[in-house]
């Protein structure tokens, strides 16, 4: 079944709790559609009284910082043997090659990478056992953890819940034609926060020092 219509299937109260564990799992390391979840979950808080968008949110983020946290500390633990393990688990996923990419995300943009990375899929499932295994100090982890997770999951919910508004008020006025302008600003809106993420990203690369500095540092 598709998402939406899996989650229209599960009690109204439970929607909270399927998206913190199911956004806590990706966070941990798991790979989980938890983006897909959480918009959908977000569009049927609009639908739907019984589900809060504020609690909504706040359940998003405390599974994105929770997941990423239990992430850290199991990578902290497992270190690389725990990577080479994932790899031959989820091969699609921890690819030798798609660790390298990010450990080099980390040595570059250490707490930038956490941060931005609840932004991009691959980082997003990486950052908490990455940042464990390379010994990035738990303070910085937890700061960038924290300001992404209320970013990424705060800002989704937000977004598409009023896309939702939107979309529900437009579809009493222009039936079709406010459904297919709905989707499209909530397609918009999702391509512009991940294009400044990017371009955030790629600006603070260049004002780094030609050597990079270990996470652990």
């Amino acid at each position: 079944m598709h998402v939406q219509e899996w989650l229209d299937t599960v009690p109204a109260a439970a929607v909270y709790g399927v998206v913190a564990l199911v956004i806590g799992l990706e966070s941990l390391g798991i790979p989980l559609p938890g983006e897909i979840i959480l918009v959908s979950a977000a569009l049927m808080s609009s639908q739907n009284s019984e589900i809060n968008p504020v609690v909504l949110g706040a359940c998003a983020v405390v599974g994105a910082v929770v997941g990423d946290s239990i992430g850290y500390a199991i990578g902290r633990k497992g270190g690389r043997p725990l990577l080479a393990w994932l790899g031959k688990r989820f091969p699609r996923h921890f690819s030798e090659g798609h660790v390298a990419t990010a450990e080099r995300s980390f040595e570059k943009w250490g707490m930038w990478a956490v941060f931005f990375g609840r932004f991009v899929a691959l980082l997003r499932i990486f950052a908490g056992p990455l940042a464990g295994v390379l010994h990035m100090p738990y303070w910085k982890f937890l700061t960038a953890n924290v300001l992404g997770g209320i970013c990424w999951a705060g800002g989704t919910t937000a977004v598409i819940y009023y896309v939702g508004v939107v979309a529900e008020s437009w579809l009493k006025k222009f039936s079709y034609l406010g459904l297919v302008a709905a989707v499209l600003i909530g397609l918009v809106s999702m391509l512009v926060i991940k294009r400044k993420a990017k371009k955030a990203q790629a600006a603070h690369q260049e004002t780094e020092e030609p050597e990079p500095v270990p996470a652990g540092e």
